[in-house]
């Protein structure tokens, strides 16, 4: 097993904490992992992306450059990093913020108004969650379980009371994910 994830979007919205959670998660499972983060000197609002690579073997190199999955946060990323996709990989876009389409016929597609989901839990900032979680259910990368065990090892103190919307985040994008195979598209 060999999962090269890159996760890209603007600082704020989560995405190096979800590639954080994804290395985590992996090391609780015993497998390797690397996690190479990406970040503009903005704290809010500028580039922030991750590369993490989770395997059952050694891993020769750390950085992401042809992932097997991208996770496209807004639509900018989308643009930038759709390219880079192996073929027959997948591409999960947040579609609450990204308004420009694939262009390849040759990679897996799934669009997650994470955002309108995340509100619909009662709290937007775990979009990022529901993204994993679809994640997560289409690729089995790691288990739902180390990733809820991992939230209190990766979020600050300060967040952990919002520990159990961020595990309902996650049961909700894999429940997402479950219908997106049931309708035959995954």
């Amino acid at each position: 097993m060999l999962e090269e994830i890159y996760i890209a979007g603007f600082g704020g919205q989560g995405a190096l904490s979800t590639g954080q959670l994804l290395a985590h998660a992996g090391l609780k499972e015993g497998r390797n992992v690397s996690y190479v983060p990406f970040y503009g000197v903005e704290k809010r609002g500028g580039v922030a992306n991750c590369g993490v690579t989770i395997s059952d073997r050694e891993i020769s190199c750390p950085i992401v450059t042809e992932p097997t999955v991208l996770i496209a946060m807004n639509s900018p990323s989308l643009e930038r990093f759709e390219s880079t996709v192996v073929p027959g990989g997948l591409i999960i876009t947040n579609s609450s913020l990204v308004d420009v389409q694939v262009k390849r016929d040759d990679v897996r597609v799934v669009q997650v108004r994470a955002n309108e989901e995340a509100e619909s839990l009662g709290d937007a900032m775990v979009a990022n969650n529901i993204i994993l979680g679809v994640l997560l259910e289409l690729t089995g990368v790691v288990s739902i379980k180390a990733v809820e065990e991992s939230l209190k090892e990766v979020l600050p103190a300060r967040h952990h009371v919002k520990i159990p919307l961020n595990v309902k985040a996650l049961e909700r994008g894999a429940e997402l994910a479950r219908e997106y195979k049931k309708s035959g598209l995954g």
